[in-house]
């Protein structure tokens, strides 16, 4: 059969149809979007109180870190200062007292600033259900949109929604077993 007589029969035309039709179909089989989280947290009038008293929490346990620091650092120059008349002993009991004060204004800063400090519960108690709202909001928009995927462009978040319908983790697992 030749090219001119498939054509006339319409058989081209039919699988040209269909070529497109298929590709077509592929191509718009995912749904993708992206949002700015932090756009959307900070049209929040309660997000921006929690962020301003979090900001004002810190800058405060700061400022008497920085004080102790500043106390620290004269106990430490008087040391220098006194060190020549001082005996072995005494030198050794005023470096292990600026040494202990060092390592308290550290773990306080530790536990104030650390990944599981008291800054760190704050924000987790204040922002979080805001966070929670926002998120639940984009998912239940994604939902009702028909949205595979949702990317987060104001961060690191990366992909906030997707459709479990993608999640080939236990196809991959089931061919390592």
């Amino acid at each position: 059969m030749t090219f001119y007589s498939l054509f006339r029969n319409g058989k081209i035309l039919a699988l040209a149809l269909g070529f497109t039709l298929a590709f077509s179909t592929a191509a718009s089989a995912q749904r993708i979007a992206y949002v700015d989280v932090n756009r959307i947290l900070e049209s929040f009038k309660e997000y921006q109180d929690a962020q301003s008293e979090l900001d004002r929490v810190a800058s405060k346990w700061r400022q008497e870190i920085a004080q102790e620091y500043d106390v620290i650092k004269g106990l430490y120059n008087r040391y220098q200062a006194e060190q020549v008349l001082l005996s072995e002993d005494a030198r050794r009991k005023r470096e292990d007292e600026i040494m202990n004060r060092e390592k308290e204004v550290r773990d306080l800063q530790k536990a104030r600033f650390g990944p599981e400090g008291e800054l760190f519960r704050r924000r987790q108690e204040m922002v979080r259900p805001i966070q929670e709202r926002v998120y639940r909001a984009i998912e239940s928009y994604a939902t009702e949109r028909g949205y595979d995927f949702i990317f987060d462009k104001s961060g690191a978040a990366g992909i906030i929604f997707f459709s479990p319908a993608y999640d080939k983790t236990d196809d991959v697992l089931s061919r390592l077993k």
